[in-house]
């Protein structure tokens, strides 16, 4: 049995992921803002499920939530930094409390997640930390480019940490889901339209979005059981790509974008130092 730590635990992959590994009779530490929404759970599972208050754009409130889950628990073999903030709209449309609560939310809070689990698990002599991404961490859509902005951010961050704390048995997966029938969606906080973009992509998109043509086809219990999956692989894939779409347009993305770089050798080679 292993003992998992998940935030953002009161909807989508958070709460199934909570709810896959209770009745698979594993130990969850499951964090949110509001605990009241995890009562049916922890009423029929009890002790089985720990579970605390946590907004992770709280610095302080995430290490003191986290230090107290390794102190009760003993041991965490799995951290999954789940809890997001989605803002739609065009680049200057938003306002500056919503960039910041993006930032906030996406990056920061999920570094900082990260940094306060890290001393937990060296002293442990290593975890895994799945670290819920998107296919929007390598592409890009019109409308949501502070999202990209956050999680372009945290996979770099990943890469780099990943290979600092290697020798201590820590490992990192960085989960790249396309879009799945959860309620990420209705979750969507719109910034205020700008005519101005009504017949550009962004408008495009927007419409899309409202009236449904936005496809969305990924079955979230099909992602999860593929998250749960990675888990108990070894070692640890770095990435995780979730459904046909997002491997199509990742690997699209890649191919076009080594291209660019092939087809600029020669400007890149010229530039060093002579001799």
């Amino acid at each position: 049995m292993k003992t998992w730590f998940i935030t953002g635990t009161s909807a989508g992959f958070g709460r199934l992921l909570t709810e896959k590994l209770l009745a698979r009779g594993e130990q969850v530490a499951a964090t949110l803002r509001k605990p009241d929404a995890l009562a049916d759970l922890k009423a029929q599972y009890g002790e089985q499920l720990w579970v605390a208050a946590l907004d992770v754009t709280d610095t302080a409130a995430v290490r003191r939530v986290v230090g107290r889950a390794f102190t009760d628990l003993g041991r965490i073999d799995v951290v999954v930094n789940n809890a997001a903030y989605a803002l739609f709209g065009a680049g200057e449309e938003a306002t500056d409390d919503q960039i910041q609560q993006q930032i906030n939310t996406n990056l920061t809070g999920s570094v900082q997640v990260i940094r306060a689990v890290l001393p937990h698990l060296r002293a442990q002599g290593g975890g895994r930390i799945l670290q819920l991404s998107s296919e929007g961490g390598q592409i890009a859509y019109p409308n949501f480019g502070y999202y990209h902005a956050t999680k372009w951010g945290i996979e770099g961050f990943v890469e780099a940490v990943a290979q600092e704390v290697a020798p201590f048995g820590i490992e990192f997966t960085l989960v790249e889901p396309g879009p799945a029938r959860t309620s990420f969606g209705g979750g969507l906080v719109h910034a205020t339209p700008l005519p101005a973009y009504e017949a550009t992509p962004a408008g495009d998109v927007r419409r899309g979005v409202s009236d449904g043509s936005f496809a969305i086809t990924g079955d979230p219990v099909k992602m999860v059981d593929a998250m749960l999956h990675s888990a108990e692989q070894s070692p640890a894939p770095r990435r995780l790509t979730l459904g046909r779409g997002a491997y199509t347009q990742i690997r699209a993305a890649l191919v076009a974008r080594l291209a660019e770089l092939d087809a600029q050798q020669a400007v890149a080679f010229s530039t060093e130092v002579d001799g």
